[in-house]
């Protein structure tokens, strides 16, 4: 079966080459847009913490889940087919080598635990019946995801991603 695996992913990379730049720079491009939306969820709930949750806050909440999880897609498909992460499992010391620990373990598990919360987080709002108590549980796990994510992204500033730009 790990050989049927291997010879699949293989033939992906084999064919992934052209697109890889493309997905790297979208995935670094969509940051961007998650991290706006879930700024801009964060401050709208917030704000209205004790109005009524209306239509629109409950869209763009919604819009940063699927920011958020399209960049999953995006970044898994990068981790296991991506060039990067081919030299990585290569090399064999994943975490003794600062940078491979970081996108391969530190990066992935801090991003999958944002998802979930904003995930939870949406789920649990929406079955919320007082308008702030949807408000509050949106705050309060958008807010602890974007923790996550700040400290799990590659900043050009630390040493990990040096050479790497903002976009």
């Amino acid at each position: 079966m790990m050989r049927k695996v291997s010879v699949l992913l293989d033939l992906a990379r084999k064919h992934f080459g052209f697109m890889y730049n493309g997905l790297i720079h979208a995935h670094s491009g969509l940051r961007w847009v998650a991290l706006l939306l879930l700024v801009a969820t964060i401050v709208d709930s917030l704000v209205r913490m004790y109005r009524p949750f209306k239509e629109n806050e409950r869209k763009l909440a919604l819009f940063t889940l699927i920011s958020l999880h399209t960049q999953l897609l995006i970044g898994l498909v990068l981790m296991f087919v991506g060039e990067r992460a081919k030299a990585y499992f290569a090399a064999g010391d994943i975490m003794k080598n600062s940078v491979s620990r970081f996108f391969l373990v530190e990066h992935t598990v801090g991003m999958l635990l944002a998802i979930a919360l904003v995930t939870v987080g949406y789920s649990r709002a929406k079955r919320q019946s007082e308008h702030w108590s949807k408000h509050r549980m949106i705050f309060f796990y958008y807010t602890a995801a974007l923790l996550f994510i700040l400290v799990s992204i590659p900043w050009p500033f630390r040493s990990i991603a040096a050479g790497s730009g903002w976009f």
